[in-house]
């Protein structure tokens, strides 16, 4: 079975034991936006690097080795993931926690385009993304899964 979030099993089963709307998506990002600014930080921070190492040294997810692949990203040129691995060593540094995005619904260069847009950002800023980002992974897991 696929999980929603990376590492974070504790979003459905908070879900599980609300009452459910109808809407397990609305469901669970409700549970997301209602988490202590703690718990969204790990929810983050559980996130693999885009073509970082979990990716080399094939720890990914089933998921996210999935979505990451969906994007090319692991079929870098060596230029291109020097590139990656700069961006993510930046933004990590900037930021504190890896860059998410929604991989399914972009490229390479959509991707590497957002890293060094996003670098500008503030902090509150990137975490908010960063969670919205995390809701749309979930949307399309969800519909996999349906």
């Amino acid at each position: 079975m696929t999980a929603l979030f990376e590492h974070s099993p504790w979003v459905e089963a908070r879900a599980d034991a609300l009452p459910s709307s109808g809407d397990r998506h609305a469901d669970l990002m409700a549970v997301v936006h209602a988490a202590s600014p703690e718990e969204q930080l790990a929810l983050i921070r559980a996130h693999p690097e885009l073509a970082g190492k979990a990716a080399v040294d094939r720890t990914l997810t089933e998921a996210s080795a999935a979505e990451q692949a969906s994007a090319g990203l692991d079929r870098l040129s060596e230029a291109e993931f020097a590139q990656f691995h700069e961006l993510n060593a930046a933004y990590r540094e900037r930021f504190g926690f890896p860059f998410i995005i929604c991989v399914r619904l972009t490229d390479k260069a959509g991707i590497l385009a957002a890293m060094e847009a996003r670098l500008a950002n503030d902090c509150e800023t990137e975490i908010a993304t960063a969670i919205a980002q995390i809701g749309e992974i979930v949307r399309l897991r969800l519909e996999d899964m349906a």
